[in-house]
């Protein structure tokens, strides 16, 4: 297996008399060393290996497995000093020192519950670079990145919240106002509440004389599908895409070939700007669709 000496990249080591101090002692004073006490006779030990092998290299370095052949003659005294008495046994190292571990062959549930209390949650790395980035003022790229860490952490909110954050910045307030409105009063922290008064200050502050003028052109004559698509037009220029899109669907309800299929070519051309996995374009891409099969 690998021995790498930068240990920052390093998965997976064999260990050897040589290298035991390096990577079971020195390196559990940087992260979690996994120490696998394995041998070739030992079935239940080739019915674990693959799973530890297999969280370590998806937790990408944010643990060690050290693997020791207890069952080989110059490593067979590492064991010994370890206390291991039956194979497999698994020993969780921390600051020099043994902090958990278990012996036989666990399923890869119980594996991951072992060491879930000392590792990192697999989202962390993801929402860490995302803030990077935003403290970066590259809101843009932390979006995909929050994306990501909101699934795989359940939807935590915290989460949501910072995306909605990066919406604002990005001028995209329909898609901030989206998210908002989705938090729970529970989850409505000190955050929460500026964001939703900059939406407000965001939203005063960009209504364009024109855009006036179309609203209240659009109010007197409700039924008026040319008005409606130009003030969805005029919506997407001032980056309003939530009531964009919704006027220009109310438009292609109502005539699916307005304006010689000007309109759905707005909407399409809306939906593309917005981007692949863009939550707004999704949920528009699923109501085009319904529309019109």
């Amino acid at each position: 297996m690998l021995d790498a000496v930068n240990s920052t990249q390093t998965a997976i080591v064999d260990i050897t008399l040589e290298n035991a101090q390096q990577y079971l002692i020195d390196e559990s004073f940087k992260r979690p060393v996994v120490i696998d006490f394995w041998a070739d006779w030992c079935a239940p030990c080739k019915n674990l290996m693959p799973i530890l092998e297999k969280l370590a290299n998806e937790y990408a370095g944010a643990f060690l497995l050290a693997k020791v052949n207890a069952d080989a003659p110059q490593t067979q005294m590492i064991g010994a000093q370890f206390g291991v008495r039956s194979l497999p046994t698994v020993m969780i190292m921390q600051n020099g020192q043994p902090v958990d571990g278990f012996a036989g062959a666990l399923p890869e549930v119980q594996v991951r519950e072992v060491l879930a209390k000392y590792l990192p949650k697999p989202w962390e790395a993801a929402l860490t670079q995302a803030q990077a980035l935003m403290a970066e003022n590259n809101f843009a790229d932390a979006l995909p990145l929050l994306r990501q860490a909101y699934e795989i952490s359940g939807q935590l909110a915290a989460i949501n919240l910072l995306m909605a954050q990066c919406y604002l910045e990005l001028n995209r307030v329909d898609n901030a106002e989206a998210i908002l409105s989705t938090i729970k009063m529970a989850d409505q922290d000190a955050l929460y509440e500026q964001l939703q008064s900059r939406i407000a200050l965001m939203k005063q502050a960009a209504k364009t004389p024109e855009l006036a003028a179309l609203e209240t052109a659009h109010l007197a004559a409700p039924d008026d599908l040319q008005i409606r698509f130009e003030l969805a037009l005029q919506y997407h220029q001032e980056a309003q895409h939530r009531p964009a899109l919704e006027h220009l669907l109310h438009v292609l309800r109502k005539d699916r070939n307005f304006a010689d299929g000007e309109v759905r070519k707005s909407f399409n051309g809306i939906l593309t700007a917005l981007g692949k996995g863009d939550a707004l374009a999704i949920e528009f891409q699923r109501k085009l669709f319904t529309l019109l099969y």
